[in-house]
C-alpha cells in the first residue's frame, strides 16, 4: 500500500471512531445521523507557529511533544498548507545570513491563505530597530523575487512593525459563490479553509427559506458566517468585542456588497444586558433594536461554551445555530437548550484531522 493510501485508510478510521464518538455524546438529545464532513489529511491547516532554536551557526523550526515536553525539529510540517511549508523552507536560509534578523528571533508565526497570499511574524525578544526594518525589506524583497506574496511583520515587546500592512485577503467559494475574507495577523481567522466552506455551506442550507426572517449573530469575528449568510435573511445584526475583527468584518461587508449587515463592537455578555434592557450602552445609540424581529441565533462561542445568561437570551429565538469547538461544553449547554428546543440537523466538521479536537454544527428549532 502506498504512504498515501495508507495515510486515507488512517484518516478514515480515525473519522469513523470520531464520529461515533460524538454521536453517543449527542444521543441523550434525540439527535439525527450525523452529516459527517471530513478534511483534507495534509496540508489543511493555514496558520501554524514554531519556535526557533539557535544551534551554533544553524537555526530551525522546533516544536514541543505534548506529553514529554521535548523539544523536536520541524523542517518540513504535512499539517499545514503547502505554501507554509514553501515559505518555511525558503525563509530560513535567508535569516541565518543575517546577524540583524536572526539574533534574538525567538518565534515565527505563518498565516496562509488559499488565495495565494501569506503572512510571516517575527517574534524578537530585543527593541527592533531601523536596522532591523532595512533588513527586514530586503528580506522581503528576496522572498518576493522567490514568487511569494507576502506581508512581513516584526513583533517584539510593546512593539509591532508592519512593512505594509497586518492582513491578507481570502478568498472562499461556498456554493459556487466567491467571497472576499479579510484576515487579520495575530486575531481569530477559521484554521483549516477547506472545512470553513463546508461549515458555511451546511448553515446555509439550515437557515434557508429565511427571507422573511432576521438573524443575530455573537461572537462574529471577522464576519465568517454573517457575511454569507446574509443572503438568506432580510437583516443580519452582529456582534464582536476585538476590534481587529470588527475592522475586518466591515470590510469584507463593503468588498462582498453586503447591504444587510451591521456590525455592533461590543461582548455578548454585554449584548445580552442591552437586549433584556438591563442597560443601555453608548455604542449602541445609533441601532434602532426594536427594527430588528430577529427569529434565528447563530452563536459560536469559545472552548467554554454560552454562559448561563447568554444561555437564557439564545432560548427566546425560535431557531437556533450553534458552531461549536469544544463538544464537551456543547452537551452542557444543549442540556438547557433542549428544554425549550429540539435539534433539527448536526454535522461534524473535522477540523483537526489525527487529532482529539472537532467542530460541530447543531440547529435547533423551538418545540
Amino acid at each position: 500500500m502506498s504512504d498515501m493510501s495508507d495515510l486515507a485508510s488512517r484518516y478514515a478510521q480515525e473519522l469513523t471512531q470520531k464520529t461515533e464518538k460524538l454521536q453517543a455524546m449527542l444521543a441523550p438529545f434525540n439527535t439525527p445521523s450525523l452529516s459527517v464532513y471530513p478534511s483534507q489529511p495534509q496540508h489543511y491547516r493555514m496558520r501554524a507557529e514554531f519556535r526557533i532554536w539557535h544551534e551554533g551557526d544553524d537555526l530551525f523550526h522546533i516544536m514541543f511533544d505534548q506529553a514529554s515536553k521535548q523539544r523536536y525539529r520541524v523542517d518540513n510540517f504535512p499539517t499545514a498548507s503547502l505554501l507554509i511549508n514553501q515559505m518555511m523552507q525558503a525563509l530560513l536560509p535567508l535569516l541565518k545570513v543575517s546577524p540583524v534578523l536572526r539574533n534574538r528571533l525567538f518565534q515565527i508565526d505563518y498565516l496562509s491563505t488559499q488565495s495565494g497570499k501569506i503572512i510571516v511574524s517575527l517574534l524578537y525578544h530585543k527593541t527592533l530597530t531601523e536596522e532591523w526594518e532595512n533588513a527586514a525589506r530586503q528580506l522581503r524583497s528576496q522572498l518576493q523575487v522567490q514568487g511569494f506574496d507576502l506581508q512581513l511583520i516584526g513583533r517584539a515587546s510593546k512593539q509591532k512593525v508592519c512593512l505594509d500592512h497586518d492582513y491578507i485577503d481570502e478568498t472562499l467559494t461556498v456554493n459556487g459563490k466567491s467571497f472576499i475574507s479579510r484576515q487579520v495577523e495575530n486575531s481569530f481567522t477559521q484554521p483549516n479553509a477547506g472545512i470553513n466552506e463546508q461549515m458555511l455551506s451546511w448553515t446555509l442550507d439550515c437557515t434557508k427559506n429565511s427571507q422573511d426572517d432576521d438573524l443575530l449573530e455573537l461572537y462574529c469575528g471577522n464576519g465568517n458566517f454573517s457575511v454569507v449568510l446574509a443572503q438568506n435573511f432580510r437583516q443580519v445584526l452582529a456582534t464582536e468585542i476585538a476590534k481587529p475583527s470588527v475592522e475586518a468584518a466591515q470590510f469584507n461587508i463593503q468588498a462582498n456588497h453586503i447591504d444587510n449587515l451591521q456590525i455592533i463592537r461590543m461582548s455578548a455578555e454585554d449584548f445580552t444586558l442591552a437586549m433584556q434592557g438591563v442597560r443601555a450602552f453608548y455604542r449602541l445609540r445609533n441601532v434602532d433594536l426594536s427594527s430588528y424581529h430577529c427569529r434565528t441565533i447563530l452563536v459560536d462561542p469559545p472552548r467554554a461554551g454560552l454562559d448561563p445568561a447568554t444561555i437564557k437570551l439564545v432560548q427566546n429565538y425560535d431557531r437556533i445555530l450553534y458552531i461549536s469547538c469544544n463538544p464537551n461544553t456543547l452537551v452542557e449547554n444543549l442540556s438547557e437548550l433542549c428544554t425549550t428546543h429540539r435539534i433539527e440537523k448536526a454535522a461534524l466538521f473535522d477540523q483537526f484531522p489525527f487529532t482529539s479536537h472537532l467542530e460541530t454544527g447543531v440547529w435547533l428549532i423551538r418545540k
